[in-house]
């Protein structure tokens, strides 16, 4: 079986705090997108929460930024291979956008929607309960457009394809409904720890 360095060969350092398969990439965050960078502007980005929801909402930037602020201080791990120790974002937990839209009971996943179109799909559940954020800083500074700026969602514990760049919105519902890597053949979740990487890991 042939097997990319990408995977395994600078795994070798077995930190404790790597998954399986990863390695550190220090002070490397690698630009991978499967679409080309927009040129957002802060003032013309948007996000929406809405499908099973009770109350829709759209904030615009400074309806965001006058929810409570909250950080993401940790790890985040590429389904490419790298991991990042100790990254901090700012920004606010989607919990607080979630709390003023309120899911209905019958919401069991979501999907996450890029200003560019691209989708990511997941568990509500991994969304809720301060595990997922909607970001624009990344270490005391603006979030750079080549990461998702001006805004992205985090959701740390899962492999980071799942947290869409540019993020735009939110849309709730009853099933899970795969989003852009999902339907060329990722997994439907993507736990670092487990090595969900493609469907069927």
């Amino acid at each position: 079986m042939n097997v990319t360095r990408g995977f395994t060969g600078r795994a070798r350092e077995h930190d404790p705090g790597l998954p399986p398969g990863q390695y550190d990439a220090r002070d490397d965050w690698p630009v991978l997108s499967a679409e080309v960078t927009p040129d957002l502007a802060p003032a013309d980005w948007t996000f929406r929460v809405d499908g099973l929801v009770e109350r829709p909402r759209t904030w615009d930037w400074d309806a965001a930024h006058a929810l409570p602020a909250s950080a993401y201080e940790g790890d985040i791990h590429c389904v490419t291979g790298w991991s990042k120790f100790g990254v901090r974002f700012g920004g606010v937990s989607l919990d607080a956008f979630l709390d003023v839209a309120r899911p209905a009971a019958a919401a069991t996943h979501a999907v996450a929607r890029s200003h560019t179109g691209y989708t990511a799909n997941l568990p509500l559940t991994d969304l809720t309960g301060g595990r997922a954020w909607i970001v624009w800083e990344y270490g005391g500074e603006p979030l750079p457009a080549e990461h998702g700026g001006p805004a992205r969602l985090v959701v740390p514990h899962l492999y980071f394809w799942k947290s869409a760049k540019w993020i735009a919105g939110i849309t709730l519902l009853d099933h899970d409904e795969p989003g852009f890597w999902e339907g060329n053949g990722y997994h439907a979740r993507g736990n670092p720890w487990e090595e969900q990487r493609y469907a069927g890991d």
